[in-house]
């Protein structure tokens, strides 16, 4: 059982010194995990709002003197309190730890704490000291005893880390902060590298994101949130229009063991090119004709625009990463045949590309007029024939229900309906894609559910439905909608798109036998992405089922990593960073509630979008981005929300 003999965070302190270790509970609710990863503790964190001691073997002055490092270590330097504080903060506890302080060097560390916290410009001065302070008041005598004795403090081993609320949201833990202000000052050849560090498609994210980022901006909280999304689309806007190659760092050096990569979406994309930066010949072999995955052959055209992909996917592949198109694995090729040619490992990112069924009277009776709503983008992105009419319904709420009523206007159909199960509220699409749908006539039925397709001569006529209400939460937290007995009415169509959700084909790994869940996607372990097949790595939509683009870019990324391990006859596992990333997480960077003292009223400067009655007749992009002014004026809006972290595990 964990053990927590003091811990204060934000408003809870929990004392337990001198109780029982069988009392020394951590008690339901505490923020601060006991548990690094499974089976290995945590002995200490310290971090923005307090800090956590879970065995007494850490000495608290010896944790400050280390966090007041980390401190020192990632100031900007850019105002003078946290620069030189934070240095005089560090050397009085080393002189403390080191047996050598004085009770002036005491009392001048808690002054000086409380002077950079009110004059810091950004939040590691602002933030930063809290936890030090906390430590001199609730463990006073232990510093008042290191003046006294004059005995050196072992030191301890830590790992620290620099997160903030909105690199905390995004899943490949890019840091936002740094490149906002990078725009700020105009460096955007530099912006652009702090970006590809993470993300290998930055300026796709930069279009088509979800941003977790900006609902976790600390400026939301005064007045809008930065345009994180939109700051980075035009950094690599600027980079493509201005014929400004990436400036490659330089790669590792070159390592005699390929590596296979089953499909070029997200995923697959950016496991190669972190791969390739590593030094690795990397081989792609994709399905289709154009790489990308469902970001080419899901997502439409006024969305992102297809040169702009193909121009990211050319710099993966100016890496030194090939991709063979048009090769099918389980057809075309085997996964054995590619162990066979010599590749050392391979990673599965093939995506969601199959749609998942309705359960709707007539939908596998192959009606003329019936389609999935995957195959319907794919073949609009690939300028293959679809259903056409007047009337099309589509079925769904999420981000391909979306694309599909809106590229279905865009293709000549006048009368467009999307029907949801659930309210408005619960549609699991992004807000500003419902909202332009809206815009553009799209009639919306909500807590209506299709119960029978209606042919004539093999060909769709009508769908009947039934009106639902919200009953109690289900599995997912929303309320589960329920049919209303005797509300049965009809749709008349031409046209119906299933677009419920999308399942992932795996009948290509049936000869490896590689573990599959019961929800039909691959199993893999969480601290390597290893399969259940040695040597075998898989992350993306075919592992947790369809999610966003930026998170088939994290886990592609951090299969790299662990795959980089592998090669090198090391435990494939994350490096400690992004264990330590995903530990942070779990303690809440961003506060919802929090009052910040500081002036608002500096909203975001206006976006530019197409006007509706151009972009309902073509598929040129919508969202027309930001020009270089507006974009360096919203970069000035970041408040620079960094958050320092430090933790001490076992060995």
């Amino acid at each position: 059982m964990a053990r927590l003999i003091f811990g204060i965070w934000a408003d809870a302190c929990i004392d337990n010194r001198g109780k029982a270790p069988d009392e020394q509970v951590v008690p339901a609710g505490f923020p601060i995990p006991a548990e690094f990863q499974p089976h290995k503790k945590v002995l200490a964190f310290m971090g923005w709002a307090g800090f956590a001691l879970f065995d007494e073997r850490v000495n608290v002055i010896d944790m400050s003197r280390a966090y007041a490092a980390a401190l020192q270590e990632y100031s900007c330097g850019k105002c003078f309190p946290c620069r030189v504080g934070t240095k005089i903060i560090h050397d009085l506890l080393l002189k403390l730890q080191q047996g050598r302080g004085t009770a002036d060097d005491l009392s001048c560390l808690e002054h000086l704490a409380c002077d950079i916290q009110k004059s810091a410009k950004c939040q590691i001065g602002q933030t930063g000291p809290a936890p030090i302070i906390a430590c001199i008041n609730n463990f006073r005598e232990e510093f008042i005893n290191a003046v006294t004795a004059q005995t050196p403090i072992p030191q301890q081993r830590y790992l620290s880390h620099l997160t903030a609320p909105c690199t905390d949201a995004c899943p490949v833990h890019l840091d936002i902060p740094l490149y906002v202000e990078l725009v700020k000052e105009r460096k955007l050849k530099k912006a652009a590298e702090v970006m590809r560090e993470r993300n290998a498609l930055p300026g796709v994210c930069g279009k088509v994101c979800v941003r977790p980022c900006e609902f976790n901006c600390r400026r939301l909280l005064l007045d809008e949130a930065i345009y994180i999304k939109s700051i980075k689309r035009y950094v690599i806007e600027y980079e493509f229009a201005h014929g400004q190659q990436y400036a490659m760092q330089e790669k590792e050096p070159h390592k005699d063991a390929p590596v296979a990569v089953v499909g070029a979406g997200p995923a697959g994309l950016a496991a190669a090119f972190y791969l390739a930066r590593k030094g690795y010949p990397v081989t792609i072999f994709e399905a289709l004709p154009e790489g990308g995955g469902m970001a080419a052959v899901g997502i439409p055209d006024y969305r992102l625009p297809r040169n702009f992909l193909r121009y990211e996917i050319a710099i993966i592949e100016s890496m030194g990463v090939r991709i063979i198109y048009n090769t099918r694995v389980g057809k075309d090729i085997t996964l054995q045949d590619i162990r066979d040619r010599g590749y050392r490992a391979v990673f599965i990112g093939v995506g969601a590309h199959d749609s998942k069924k309705m359960g709707v009277e007539g939908e596998d009776k192959g009606y003329q007029g019936f389609i999935p709503g995957v195959v319907f983008l794919r073949n609009i992105n690939l300028g293959l024939d679809v259903p056409r009419g007047e009337k099309l319904v589509v079925v769904g709420g999420g981000n391909v229900a979306i694309d599909c009523v809106r590229s279905a206007l865009r293709i000549g159909f006048k009368e467009v309906k999307l029907l949801y199960r659930r309210s408005r509220s619960e549609m699991p699409a992004d807000a500003v894609e419902i909202k332009e749908a809206e815009e553009e006539g799209i009639a919306f039925h909500f807590l209506t559910l299709p119960k029978r397709i209606i042919a004539q001569d093999g060909a769709v006529r009508a769908v009947e439905c039934i009106r639902m209400e919200l009953g109690e939460p289900d599995a997912s937290g929303r309320r589960r909608p329920m049919p209303v007995e005797g509300s049965e009415f009809v749709i008349e169509t031409d046209v119906i798109i299933s677009a419920i959700g999308q399942d992932s084909d795996l009948a290509f790994m049936s000869e490896e036998q590689i573990a599959v869940s019961k929800w039909g996607t691959i199993q893999t372990d969480e601290n390597s992405l290893m399969t259940s097949h040695d040597g075998i790595f898989s992350g993306g939509d075919c592992v947790t089922g369809p999610a966003s683009l930026v998170e088939a870019l994290a886990a592609g990324r951090d299969a790299a990593l662990a795959i980089d391990r592998y090669l090198k006859g090391e435990k494939p596992e994350l490096p400690p960073y992004r264990k330590l990333e995903k530990y942070v997480h779990h303690i809440k960077v961003f506060d919802g509630n929090e009052k910040i003292n500081f002036l608002g009223g500096w909203g975001r400067p206006p976006a530019a979008c197409l006007p509706v009655e151009t972009r309902i007749a073509t598929f040129d992009e919508v969202d027309l981005g930001l020009g270089a002014a507006a974009a360096i004026h919203d970069a000035a809006r970041c408040l620079r929300c960094y958050r320092v972290a430090l933790l001490a595990v076992n060995e």
